[in-house]
C-alpha cells in the first residue's frame, strides 16, 4: 500500500503494478482499485496480475503461459474467445 501511494505521489509517466491489490480484503481492493484507475488514466501501465478483477478495464491484456504471450485483447474479446483468459475468468467468477 505504501508503494502505491509512492507511485500516486510521484505521478510517473509509466506505472508498473505488481500484484498491487493482491494482500487487500474485497472492500479495501475496490477502494484502492477505483483510485489506480484514476492514476491509470491517460499513461501507460503495465500491470502484473492474477486476479482478473483488476485488470478487467484495461484497453490491452496479455495471456502468458509458461512464459509466452498465448492471448491478447480486451476482457470482451478475450472472454468470447473462450481460451485460457476465459477459464481463468469462469474460476474467479468473473463474466463478460
Amino acid at each position: 500500500r505504501i508503494a502505491i501511494a509512492r507511485a500516486i505521489l510521484k505521478n510517473p509517466p509509466i506505472l508498473v503494478l505488481d500484484e498491487a491489490t493482491s494482500a487487500l480484503d474485497t472492500v479495501t481492493e475496490r477502494l484502492v482499485q477505483d483510485a489506480l484507475d484514476n492514476l491509470m488514466a491517460n499513461r501507460t501501465t503495465f500491470a502484473i496480475a492474477h486476479r482478473l478483477s483488476t485488470i478487467r478495464n484495461a484497453d490491452l491484456i496479455l495471456v502468458m503461459d509458461h512464459g509466452e504471450i498465448k492471448e491478447r485483447g480486451t476482457h470482451a474479446e478475450l472472454y468470447a474467445q473462450g481460451g485460457i483468459y476465459r477459464k481463468l475468468c469462469d474460476i474467479q467468477g468473473e463474466t463478460a
